[in-house]
């Protein structure tokens, strides 16, 4: 009996006796696992190499929990290496050392004994592995190496992954680098059309004999798409090229590149994104549509020279995450009445206010797509386009020839528009036209750069607005900020303390009983260890009623909007975070950190 078939069989015990599978799902893997090892072999032609692991053989059984729920992997790992002693790793890509992986074994070696290593201190050596006593592979990486051997059990989904993505990329950069050249196609594309379609290879498509430029992109932009980056950053430096990338809103250092690729990797992204890629001097702006895992994706592609040469970053716009439902957006029940209350409007102006990256655009776009019908005509002024979606005329403003917002706007009542979402009132002469759009029958929905909902209305006096216009059209105004959720893995309770309740003002507020228990991320790798997984938004919705009108009618300052909002029944961006908190769904720190408290 193979090293396989005797884990195989300690498996299946292990999870019956953890009450993981059914004693008699357990006895049919027992039974059909020839079967089940020969289909999964057929199913994986492309990799005849790599025998069915015993995970992959419970897997692919059909088996389910004995709660009723679908079996996956990386809990099954957990388990095993609990119960044989082994620790357990759930592989974290951002936190690997490239470097050693790629010096201590070669890529053939580390996919056909499914090996990764991990940390090497004090000249001992801890590789991952996918079998928890496999004996003689530790034999013969003793003999390989000049260090002791530690293993930690992982899955070989992520194992093999992980070489994939990490030996292909190093390959690529590393052949780009001796052959310092790009060897792509530099022809020019037509930059009117923002709808061309470059397809981005998954990592099983990357094919070796391929440029290594080429290949490089391809694995840069697939591991970040994995990571669900927002932002991917190329920064040249004096001696290399530093990759950096923004998960849930903190940026993380990936990649340390050789400065002689980073022109070439540049470039490539250049020209898919239809750039000059002769012009280096000055700062350029260009688009790339593809998608990942069935999922449209765009990415807006910005360079500027600095000091080493031109730094690149570039943004991940997911339509999923764009054009999610309203009622995904992290509003309260009785927010989401108001703002739905408010875009239902056949006229008037709606503005939406708080600083960059605290999700206005999608609270736009969001609002545009609940609105969205034939019956209705849509036309957005963005700077730029920030998503191209067919359902919305969508006007890129060009200042270089005068089409700025106020004049794309004027332009824009010429066609018979119903909705106008203009990207934000920067100037006197754009909050006019959008004032009088909205007192001519539109409903105009566009952003501020303001704290709060009330200063909204404080900013648009000062572009000059007369007060008497501005109450007879203004809806209402929205206020948000973005905040990062507890990771619901390695979420747990905790108590605030007597400084913390007094920093958030709740002996004020009457939430105090119910805030007083809230949650904290402990850390996971699913959380690369930061306690927070995804984001959410936090909100100030005011409404404008009867007392409203009347005070913007008379020019009244930004407090006394203040205490007629909240009297009206405004919560404030403090009190939705409370809220938040209480609910357990963010943490303490990201309340304070978000919304400037001090310190916690």
């Amino acid at each position: 009996m193979d090293i396989r078939q005797n884990a195989l069989l300690e498996l299946l015990d292990i999870l019956t006796r953890e009450n993981v599978i059914a004693l008699e799902q357990a006895q049919m893997i027992r039974v059909r696992q020839g079967v089940i090892r020969a289909l999964i072999k057929k199913d994986k032609v492309a990799q005849p190499r790599y025998e069915p692991s015993p995970v992959e053989i419970v897997m692919a059984s059909g088996a389910v929990a004995a709660d009723g729920s679908a079996l996956e992997e990386e809990k099954i790992v957990e388990i095993w290496a609990h119960a044989t002693g082994v620790t357990y790793l759930r592989i974290d890509p951002l936190r690997l050392d490239q470097k050693l992986i790629t010096e201590t074994f070669s890529q053939n070696f580390a996919k056909m004994n499914v090996v990764l290593p991990i940390s090497l201190r004090q000249n001992v050596l801890t590789v991952a592995i996918e079998l928890p006593h496999n004996d003689e592979l530790v034999r013969s990486l003793r003999q390989m190496q000049r260090y002791d051997i530690a293993t930690v059990l992982a899955s070989k989904t992520a194992i093999l992954r992980s070489i994939a993505e990490i030996y292909g990329f190093k390959t690529s950069v590393t052949a780009a680098a001796t052959e310092q050249t790009t060897s792509i196609n530099q022809a020019q594309i037509a930059i009117g059309n923002l709808e061309q379609f470059m397809s981005i290879r998954q990592l099983e498509d990357i094919d070796a004999s391929d440029s290594h430029i080429v290949n490089a992109v391809d694995y840069l932009l697939n591991y970040a798409f994995s990571q669900r980056a927002t932002d991917i950053h190329l920064e040249p430096k004096r001696e290399q090229c530093i990759v950096r990338l923004r998960i849930d809103g903190v940026l993380h250092a990936v990649h340390k590149l050789p400065v002689v690729v980073h022109a070439p990797i540049v470039s490539r992204l250049k020209t898919l994104a239809r750039m000059d890629i002769a012009e280096k001097r000055r700062p350029q702006d260009g688009r790339i549509k593809t998608e990942y895992n069935g999922r449209e994706v765009e990415l807006r592609v910005s360079t500027m020279p600095v000091s080493f040469g031109e730094k690149m970053v570039i943004r991940v716009l997911d339509a999923s995450r764009l054009f999610q439902g309203i009622d995904g957006l992290g509003m309260t029940q009785e927010q989401l009445s108001a703002f739905r209350r408010m875009i239902a409007a056949k006229h008037g102006l709606i503005l939406v206010t708080g600083p960059t990256g605290s999700g206005k655009t999608t609270t736009l776009y969001s609002a545009l797509n609940v609105l969205s019908s034939p019956e209705i005509n849509i036309t957005t002024i963005e700077d730029p386009v920030e998503m191209v979606y067919e359902d919305f005329n969508q006007v890129q403003v060009q200042p270089k020839i005068g089409l700025d917002f106020a004049h794309a706007l004027r332009t824009v009542l010429r066609q018979d528009p119903d909705v106008v979402m203009v990207g934000e009132i920067r100037d006197e002469e754009t909050a006019h036209m959008a004032v009088q759009a909205a007192l001519t029958g539109h409903l105009v929905i566009s952003t501020l750069h303001t704290n709060d909902a009330p200063s909204a209305i404080t900013r648009m006096l000062d572009l000059n607005i007369p007060p008497f216009l501005l109450s007879s059209c203004l809806v209402g105004c929205v206020a948000q900020r973005l905040v990062r959720k507890i990771c619901p893995n390695c979420r747990q309770k905790t108590t605030l303390t007597d400084d913390q309740i007094h920093l958030l003002g709740l002996h004020q507020l009457s939430t105090q009983r119910t805030a007083l228990n809230v949650c904290e991320g402990m850390g996971c790798p699913d959380c690369r260890n930061t306690g927070m997984f995804g984001q959410t938004g936090i909100f100030e919705i005011l409404e404008i009623g009867t007392n409203l009108r009347h005070l913007v009618h008379e020019a009244a300052d930004n407090e006394t909007l203040t205490r007629c909002a909240r009297s009206d029944g405004m919560h404030g961006l403090l009190e939705s975070a409370i809220q938040k908190l209480g609910n357990m769904e963010v943490p303490l720190s990201e309340v304070v950190r978000v919304l400037g408290l001090g310190e916690a």
